[in-house]
């Protein structure tokens, strides 16, 4: 069995296909040793450490869109359009409440601090903290105060965050970025899984809160411009993208599997049987490529 570092970056809902990735590599006698994620990749793999992603799985397959909005509190601030408590508070119902240094596995994840310039590498204290500080999407969510520091989503400064690895003594370093080349086709569609009756359980309470919690929102979610929060993400994307190709470029992981960046939305976590099926096919094809041109 070989030992991975696993580096999971940011891209919003395309990062359900990190899911995919993890099962594929669990499949084929891969042993995850070690987790350095952003955003999306910092919530994935940080449930993933916990022993979670079963239960993660299930919620997020059976997410519709009208959860996706029962979970935005807004805020109504300059700094964010959304507080994002109520996001953490149901992955904590979900996952329980964590702490870093507990997890069987190592786990980095990578937040900005935008005034100083410099990426923030948190590896202790709470895990739903540490995800939170990670996940502060510029405009959508608002910064988090850690240590009198405000915090942004960490792919502002590294969406591919390689360097947390470099000291892992693995057999190898895979990297998944979520920003690669505009692809045509479609994902490829995934059977849906049946939850076990406890995840069921587990479930339907969630998302009955949200329910509850969107009783109270839908006036205010429909006076929002959606557009203009959709151009900043394509915006974001395409920073990111760049700022990929040139960390892979100098820091290449022994494996890289490139999801394409218009796969699917920021927001459309209710496309999660498709990204994770396309994120189990990648693995598949990388894992091919790289074989084939190492020879072994």
């Amino acid at each position: 069995m070989k030992t991975v570092s696993l580096v999971l970056g940011s891209g919003g809902a395309r990062g359900l296909a990190h899911i995919g990735v993890i099962h594929w590599l669990e499949e084929n006698d891969y042993a995850i040793k070690s987790i350095s994620g952003c955003s999306i990749g910092a919530l994935v793999g940080g449930v993933y450490a916990a022993g979670k992603l079963d239960e993660f799985e299930h919620w997020v397959r059976a997410i519709t869109k009208f959860d996706i909005l029962g979970l935005l509190d807004m805020s109504w601030s300059r700094s964010g359009l959304v507080k994002g408590d109520k996001i953490i508070n149901t992955l904590i119902e979900l996952v329980g409440d964590q702490v870093i240094e507990s997890l069987p596995v190592r786990y980095t994840a990578i937040a900005a601090d935008i005034k100083n310039e410099k990426e923030i590498w948190i590896n202790s204290g709470r895990l739903f903290d540490a995800i939170r500080a990670s996940i502060s999407l510029p405009l959508m969510f608002t910064p988090y105060l850690r240590n009198g520091v405000e915090l942004i989503d960490g792919g502002v400064l590294n969406p591919v965050p390689i360097a947390p690895t470099f000291n892992d003594n693995n057999d190898v370093t895979i990297a998944v970025n979520l920003g690669g080349a505009v692809e045509s086709h479609q994902a490829p569609m995934a059977h849906q899984s049946e939850p076990a009756d406890d995840s069921l359980q587990l479930h339907e309470k969630v998302s009955s809160y949200i329910r509850n919690q969107l009783k109270r929102n839908t006036a205010k979610i429909s006076e929002i411009d959606w557009g203009i929060y959709d151009i900043a993400n394509q915006a974001f994307d395409a920073m990111q993208g760049t700022i990929a190709r040139q960390k892979l470029a100098a820091y290449p992981p022994d494996i890289t599997i490139d999801i394409a960046r218009n796969a699917c939305a920021t927001l459309e976590f209710d496309r999660a049987d498709e990204m994770i099926a396309l994120g189990y096919s990648k693995a598949q094809e990388c894992y091919e490529a790289y074989h084939q041109k190492s020879g072994r």
